[in-house]
């Protein structure tokens, strides 16, 4: 079954974007290493995730036991890029990230990087086009040079590159039906990305950066200044209000996209937009004040959830 599904202005260069790796090199062989080895590398790949983030631990154990490892060597391999861009300091990050580009690329890690080692491994199983993984490193990067974004098209830019390069990465572990899938997870990743910004927005200034449209702040009759500042009046309340309505339109929109995945892996997805969808519901009840307190979802909060999500992975 194919579904249209809407397209935005903003949306073009990003699907554009999503096409060109479809075609780049997929290894073709498993990778050769010792068997202990391996399971050692997977394990640490799963140690990672389970330390890092809670949601996408939770979201990953729905999945069969095969794909369940190689959705935590994605986030492994993700969260290295993440920290090399971020904990680097004083160092050339650039640098940093073309030489783990080189690594992450061999056809045949030595094992002497474990997170290297299991990723080369689930590439070669799942055929995961390079591509991807090149143009979510460099959007890793953008970070180095760039700090502000004037428009939404800017940030969803942005957003593809960290974000929905991980879903079509995480689409090819989890199995589809055809290329009619790429954009739903193209708009996917926007909305988990966008989430993460709403969230974040208070430890990203401390970080000096800022992630929030400055044409939209405008509109709302706000500036940095407000931002540094930590105002949460009435103009904030409702630039964020319309953010998160925008945010939660993306995850309407992208849901659909979940019946082209192989049916072992829709609660998974499922589950992982939810349970991120669910922090805007607590931005929301703090009136999006996100300076004072970093909304999230309890694990008790996470799994009463569960139930209800696992009856939208099959609508």
């Amino acid at each position: 079954m194919r579904f249209e599904i809407p397209v935005e202005s903003w949306e073009h260069q990003l699907l554009a974007w999503a096409q060109e790796p479809l075609h780049t090199r997929k290894l073709s062989h498993h990778v050769k290493a010792d068997r202990g080895l391996l399971r050692l590398a997977y394990n640490h790949c799963l140690e990672i995730t389970r330390h890092s983030s809670k949601t996408f631990y939770l979201a990953s154990a729905l999945l069969p036991r095969e794909k369940r490892q190689a959705a935590r060597a994605l986030y492994a391999f993700c969260r290295v890029t993440d920290d090399l861009a971020d904990r680097s300091v004083g160092q050339d990050v650039l640098g940093l990230l073309e030489a783990w580009q080189s690594k992450i690329s061999s056809h045949h890690p030595d094992g002497s990087d474990l997170v290297a080692l299991a990723w080369a491994d689930t590439r070669a199983r799942y055929k995961i086009p390079s591509g991807y993984a090149e143009q979510l490193i460099k959007g890793v990067g953008r970070d180095v040079h760039q700090q502000r974004y004037a428009t939404f098209a800017d940030l969803a830019e942005y957003s593809y590159g960290v974000a929905s390069t991980v879903g079509l990465m995480a689409m090819h572990i989890i199995g589809f039906e055809n290329e009619h899938a790429v954009p739903y997870a193209v708009k996917l990743g926007v909305a988990l990305q966008l989430t993460n910004i709403l969230r974040d927005i208070g430890e990203d200034w401390r970080a000096g950066r800022l992630y929030l449209p400055q044409d939209e702040l405008a509109q709302f009759g706000l500036d940095e200044s407000d931002i540094a500042h930590e105002v949460a009046d009435d103009r904030w309340q409702r630039f964020m209000a319309f953010q998160i309505a925008r945010n939660r339109q993306l995850y309407d929109e992208a849901h659909a996209g979940i019946a082209m995945l192989n049916p072992d892996g829709r609660f998974a997805i499922t589950a992982a937009a939810g349970l991120y969808r669910a922090i805007l519901d607590d931005i929301e009840a703090r009136k999006g004040d996100v300076f004072r307190y970093r909304a999230h979802v309890s694990t008790t909060g996470k799994l009463r959830r569960l139930p209800r999500i696992w009856w939208q992975s099959r609508h």
